[in-house]
């Protein structure tokens, strides 16, 4: 199964669980993948920025992707994040990842690039480097400090491998209108374009055109429901929904601290077995899991797919 520009709906970031001694936990990761499929999710997205792909090494990376794609057997698409510093490690990973069954990967620019042609350069050779696969282009300058404009993701697609854009900028929501605009001018090759950005702005991308979301939130099923409410037109019902999260999507947003609060989400409502992050990483106080505890049973008490 290949990703292709008609991909939509919610393709859930799945973190990588560890073991309290920071051993990967691949039974875990079994539990967290049926979990996700169960919500509803329409593809997974591994070894992102959630994922801790950086503090894993080169086996360790293989070994989690094998896990995923075959616990997931071709049920729905599977993009493996490989931007690296050096295209060797880019390439080595990209292609045991399509050899074992991945729909395509992702690619974000390296810090440190200057200027549009710089950035515009890079891509093209990560793509070489990559091979004749399809790629998601993931625009996150609040991450890399790497801006792209809409024309400089016009230029881009003029790639056939470009099937996705995951876009994060924010403000980022004229940049989707404008990029639309571009395709239906016939000055662009249709991709798909997925949101992201912890599900902050899910009802407004995708009243901008956003065929669906790629994120990390650790309730995936309101996003599911807001993507087809959504399509339904029921947009009020779709915000409604959307504003009971709130509250702990901004919890799961703080810098520094977001991926500790999300996977102790997904350790309490039992999708993994422990929320440990790799060192280094931060821990949660106990009054910071209080708080969290107490958000959690205010959404369990008014969203019945919440179950502690």
């Amino acid at each position: 199964m290949q990703l292709g520009v008609g991909a939509k709906g919610v393709f859930v970031i799945a973190p990588t669980p560890f073991t309290a001694d920071g051993a990967l936990d691949l039974g875990s990761t079994d539990r967290m993948v049926e979990a996700y499929l169960a919500a509803g999710a329409s593809g997974l997205t591994i070894l992102g920025i959630m994922g801790e792909a950086p503090k894993l090494d080169a086996a360790e990376a293989v070994e989690f992707t094998a896990r995923v794609l075959r616990r997931v057997d071709g049920r729905v698409p599977v993009v493996v994040g490989v931007s690296s510093p050096g295209f060797a490690s880019m390439g080595a990973l990209a292609r045991s990842a399509m050899d074992a069954g991945a729909a395509g990967v992702m690619i974000a620019p390296t810090p440190g690039l200057r200027g549009d042609e710089a950035v515009v350069s890079y891509i093209a050779q990560a793509t070489e480097t990559v091979g004749d696969v399809p790629f998601v282009l993931q625009d996150y300058p609040q991450a890399n400090g790497i801006f792209m404009s809409a024309e400089m993701i016009r230029r881009m697609a003029e790639n056939p491998g470009l099937v996705m854009l995951k876009a994060e900028d924010w403000p980022g929501l004229d940049k989707i209108t404008t990029l639309r605009r571009f395709m239906a001018e016939g000055r662009m090759r249709r991709i798909s374009i997925l949101g992201g950005l912890g599900g902050q702005f899910l009802p407004e991308e995708l009243a901008r055109g956003a065929d669906g979301i790629m994120t990390g939130y650790a309730v995936p099923e309101m996003l599911v429901r807001v993507c087809g409410l959504m399509a339904k037109g029921e947009r009020d019902a779709a915000q409604d929904l959307f504003d009971l999260h709130l509250p702990l999507i901004r919890t799961e947003l703080q810098p520094g601290l977001g991926l500790a609060v999300r996977k102790y989400v997904l350790m309490r409502r039992g999708v993994i077995g422990c929320d440990a992050l790799r060192a280094p990483g931060p821990k949660l106080s106990a009054e910071t899991r209080a708080e969290v505890d107490y958000l959690l049973g205010r959404l369990a008490a008014r969203d019945p797919v919440v179950t502690l």
